[in-house]
């Protein structure tokens, strides 16, 4: 049995429960849009090589966005379980 299942199982309230997948999702959509700015951005540096500082200094602003967005999430979902 995964540890999240386990943890899942264990809380008995509905909203905790919400909670835990709420920040699971989180992590999971932080990854794939991390993963996906950083895929397209070495696709446009292959393609435009002379523009790739101002490539990479764009894709670093939106990871950090990304990364800020599910930061919040995660600690909106922590407040909800342990209040």
């Amino acid at each position: 049995m995964s540890p999240l299942l386990a943890t899942l199982l264990q809380i008995t309230n509905l909203p905790q429960a919400f909670a835990a997948i709420g920040a699971s999702i989180a992590v999971i959509g932080a990854g794939i849009g991390i993963g996906k700015i950083g895929a397209s951005a070495m696709e446009a540096m292959a393609r435009q090589p002379e523009a790739s500082g101002t490539i990479r200094m764009s894709m670093i602003i939106m990871a950090a966005f990304v990364e800020g967005v599910a930061l919040f999430a995660i600690v909106l979902c922590f407040l909800v379980l342990y209040s």
